[in-house]
């Protein structure tokens, strides 16, 4: 070969070999950090470009579309409001900003991974097209949580327990997700409305406790339901008086008793005796110290457990007051969906399914692309224990401190525990009132947990059980 030809060739080599370097440097190398570079506005445009797919209710009901903005771009609107607000989130691409559903769900709503349908969109049209993605949310279910809610603070969860399908998450305050920057009043906690109280309260869970410190107890095989321990008070725990409503002294009850009316000094006395290790084996069967194992995006969750000077601590702790964790009060916090994971356990007769808020994907030509299939997260107590636990959850409702659970036609059917929690201090009036339950007894298939927060003298069995019983009562009317 001649020298100059020669030379000509290794030219174009050299040449053609940084041609293919420098391209593949941001396209391959260097495609993360420029994707990242705030100065690169390629996926901002890109972003606003896409047909992202609809968030649906059970029913079919639109809770989230997008629409056209001009020159080719698309912008999402809300067709509910605040209703579904704070668990379909919102997505704003001018902004750079998404939450709940719309965040977690975000790449099937983009449409990023599920073929030609999405890339080329309907009949070819040039628009990336999303995935429509079909949540539990059960419309009815949630207005009737906003009814009962209307002018208080609190959260209403339902779950069905043999799935983890969860129809009913609701809390208020509210916000409207068409103007999610819009300003809103925090409430008297400074937990602003965009704050989803049913998955990021920090709130203590009061006697429904109970329900997890009498599964550890009756499961070490030392109690049964009849057990006899003596409920007098005052009692002395962690150096520390402990009284029981009204100061009252039941002298020797039965833990059945002693659940029935709520007995402090009792379960303080078997949160002891049972001892630290057990208490924190059981609470993390049941998902404490853990993110809830939810399709939500894991920074708008709260995980529920122990927390001293805001630093969550497990109850092997020595610093951990045992006796009053097992009552539900000290520095014990949870989130209502924590709580109404407990009650579906008792109520799947041991079995903890994974929460979940979304049953498939379905792209643009009708193919279904992801499904979710109940799954089992913890295998918490035996089926005897559950069983025995809920017999004595139903004297709770029949005759102790949840009888107004027991109304709205649902007698003999509920089974459940109620919780009042102090707060704001030894000398103040304000209380937290819970009733976590589940119906029908003997089938169950539906569990809920109501909180109401900062309700002068608000004793669960009063404000938070009837709630629970309406919402029972009209899931079930639904035929869940």
């Amino acid at each position: 070969m001649d020298g100059s030809i020669q030379k000509l060739f290794l030219a174009v080599v050299l040449l053609f070999a940084l041609l293919i370097g420098w391209t593949s440097r941001w396209t391959v190398f260097s495609a993360t950090a420029l994707d990242n570079n705030p100065r690169n506005q390629l996926g901002y445009f890109r972003s606003l470009m896409v047909d992202r797919g609809r968030i649906l209710a059970d029913d079919g009901t639109v809770l989230a579309r997008s629409v056209k903005a001009g020159g080719g771009t698309w912008s999402r609107t809300y067709p509910q409001g605040s209703l579904f607000s704070q668990t379909v989130g919102y997505y704003n691409a001018r902004q750079g900003q998404k939450a709940g559903l719309e965040r977690f769900w975000s790449g099937q709503l983009e449409g990023t991974s599920t073929g030609v349908s999405s890339v080329f969109g309907p009949l070819g049209t040039g628009t990336q097209v999303g995935n429509d993605v079909h949540t539990t949310l059960d419309p009815a279910g949630q207005q009737l949580a906003r009814r009962l809610l209307a002018g208080r603070i609190g959260s209403v969860v339902a779950i069905v327990p043999q799935t983890g399908a969860i129809p009913v998450m609701y809390s208020n305050p509210s916000y409207d997700d068409n103007r999610p920057l819009a300003p809103c009043p925090a409430n008297s906690q400074g937990v602003g409305c965009q704050t989803n109280l049913a998955t990021q309260a920090e709130l203590p869970p009061g006697s429904t406790f109970k329900i997890v410190t009498t599964t550890a107890a009756l499961s070490t095989g030392r109690y049964t339901p009849q057990s006899t321990i003596v409920g007098n008070s005052p009692l002395t725990v962690s150096g520390v008086p402990l009284e029981n409503d009204g100061n009252q002294s039941w002298g020797p009850v039965s833990l059945t008793t002693g659940l029935t009316y709520s007995i402090n000094t009792v379960y303080a006395q078997v949160g002891e005796a049972i001892g630290r290790q057990t208490m924190f084996s059981y609470m993390k069967r049941f998902g404490f110290y853990s993110t809830p194992p939810l399709d939500y995006p894991a920074g708008q969750m709260t995980v529920s457990g122990e927390r001293i000077n805001g630093k969550l601590v497990p109850v092997t702790n020595d610093n951990v007051d045992l006796g009053r964790t097992a009552i539900g009060q000290a520095n014990l916090t949870v989130t209502p969906l924590q709580m109404a994971m407990v009650v579906a356990t008792v109520a799947d007769g041991g079995t903890l399914m994974k929460p979940y808020l979304v049953t498939r994907s379905v792209n643009q030509v009708g193919q279904t692309v992801t499904t979710t299939t109940p799954t089992v997260y913890s295998h918490v107590m035996k089926p005897q224990i559950a069983s025995e636990l809920a017999g004595m959850m139903t004297k709770v409702v029949e005759e102790g401190t949840g009888t107004a659970a027991n109304l709205q036609g649902l007698s003999g059917q509920v089974a459940g525990k109620t919780g009042t929690a102090q707060v704001g201090g030894p000398s103040s009036i304000l209380d937290d009132a819970w009733f976590i339950g589940f119906a029908p007894v003997a089938h169950p298939k539906v569990a809920v947990a109501v909180v109401l927060t900062d309700i002068p003298n608000g004793y669960g069995g009063t404000y938070a059980a009837p709630i629970a019983a309406q919402m029972m009562k009209a899931l079930l009317a639904e035929g869940l």
